[in-house]
């Protein structure tokens, strides 16, 4: 039994599962406990990691990533690039189906394109060049741009957290700020909205209308995806000891983010296995909302490089075996295509809060309040938060912590209100490196660190 292409997006965070999964190859159901429940269904509108799981079973993508970060094909079978690199013609494969068994024309992928790039800063960029952008037929997609744009099949590969999921047209149609909640997928699982306990469990069933792709081998989010289940059932366990008593139980198969408290107990059960892939990292991330004061003023923003300490918040998250993670980051994930250390002095000098207070105040800060959110029910995400949390404070900052739960925040980040008027100022998380590996699809304002494994 194979099961990597489930959860290719998760964190680089130990992954336990029982024995059961793997004991035969002609188990039918996969039970499994995600990082948080589901309360999203919407792969575009937010790229919580939660969420971006999901609709990697319910949709496909029109390119995908391999492990070594390549675009691969995947409902495209292939494209065609002339007119000096202003014409990009993509041709669909055969046997493309939705949910609802109605074929998938061109004109979804248009309009799912164009939801995507909406909200993606990456697609942002290729829709600014693009003059026209249609579906000459059922089977053809046709990029006209303004100039070259040679990175058009990384933009649509999923480079970046938003997931560029390819949806019937009546859906894609519906405002990208706003959620769609009806699941007509086309990827190897279905949504079974009947069986959606918010709170409780998510329930997919293998479509039996999906085909793979032919093109190369099973890679990270590129390559033939083959459901080696017939349902797969997400159990939302709040209560990490509970969680621990049902995998040991045999109740569940698959835990995606075990405490770190916890492991020692865990790996000493022979009948537990954990694993970590190098395609599952994390990297630690402060975010500014510079729509309003005071993180609008780039002088603020830059005057607390020197309150961020990488190696206290990686501590926190993973412990203080050296082995999981790493500091002195710059702005791409370790072993990716760009790293590199340009300008990381900043952040690797000793810390003068001090000095900092007196940049803040030298560049205008005079003690506005600061609405920071902190995801209380996700331990690594509690960490990370009390220690940048504690940073801006620290640094002279009023902050006014905010503890909600993983769902609430995921739902109040997108909110473009004022932050006295339920929007936010600040808040800390950790973002998948394989989704920082170019400018393109490198989140803003940060760092913190890396977790690795």
């Amino acid at each position: 039994m194979k099961r990597r292409a489930l959860l290719q997006a998760a964190a680089c965070l130990p992954l336990l599962a029982a024995p059961r999964v793997v004991r035969a190859e002609n188990a039918k159901t996969l039970k499994f406990i995600p990082v948080s429940d589901l309360v999203v269904l919407d792969p575009v509108w937010t790229g919580a990691r939660v969420t971006r799981n999901h609709g990697y079973l319910v949709f496909d993508t029109l390119y995908g990533l391999d492990e070594t970060l390549t675009v691969q094909p995947q409902m495209a079978a292939g494209h065609t690039v002339e007119s000096d690199g202003r014409r990009w013609t993509i041709r669909l494969r055969d046997g493309l189906r939705f949910h609802d068994n109605e074929p998938v024309r061109g004109r979804d992928v248009v309009a799912s394109v164009k939801r995507f790039c909406a909200r993606d800063g990456f697609g942002q960029s290729l829709l600014a060049v693009t003059d026209e952008l249609s579906a000459p037929d059922d089977k053809t997609v046709e990029f006209r741009l303004k100039k070259p744009f040679p990175h058009l099949a990384q933009a649509l590969a999923g480079s970046t957290a938003d997931m560029p999921c390819i949806m019937p047209e009546r859906l894609a149609m519906t405002d990208p700020f706003k959620q769609v909640t009806e699941m007509v997928g086309s990827g190897p699982f279905k949504f079974q909205p009947e069986e959606h306990v918010a709170g409780d469990r998510t329930v997919y069933e293998r479509f039996a209308g999906y085909i793979p792709t032919g093109l190369g081998r099973t890679s990270f989010l590129a390559g033939p995806k083959i459901a080696h289940f017939d349902r797969i059932e997400w159990i939302t366990i709040p209560d990490p000891a509970t969680a621990a008593a049902a995998l040991q139980a045999g109740e569940v198969d698959w835990w995606e983010l075990p405490p770190n408290d916890l492991l020692a107990t865990l790996a000493r059960n022979p009948n537990l296995l954990m694993a970590r892939s190098p395609m599952q990292t994390a990297i630690g991330i402060m975010r500014f909302n510079q729509l309003f004061p005071p993180f609008d003023n780039p002088a603020i923003r830059r005057a607390l490089l020197g309150a961020v300490d990488q190696a206290a918040a990686m501590q926190a998250v993973a412990g203080t075996d050296r082995s999981l993670w790493h500091d002195g980051i710059g702005l791409f994930g370790p072993g990716s295509p760009l790293a590199n250390d340009a300008g990381i002095e900043v952040m690797t000098a000793p810390r003068d809060y001090a000095a900092v207070r007196k940049a803040l105040h030298d560049a205008g800060y005079g003690g506005e309040r600061i609405v920071a959110m902190d995801v209380g029910d996700i331990p690594v995400l509690h960490a990370v938060s009390s220690v940048g949390l504690d940073e801006l404070t620290r640094a002279g900052m009023n902050v006014d912590v905010q503890s909600m739960d993983f769902g609430t925040a995921i739902r109040r980040r997108s909110s473009r209100n004022a932050p006295d008027q339920g929007g936010w100022n600040v808040f800390c998380t950790l973002i998948d490196g394989t989704y920082n590996f170019t400018p393109g699809g490198t989140p803003p304002c940060k760092l913190v660190a890396r977790w690795a494994g």
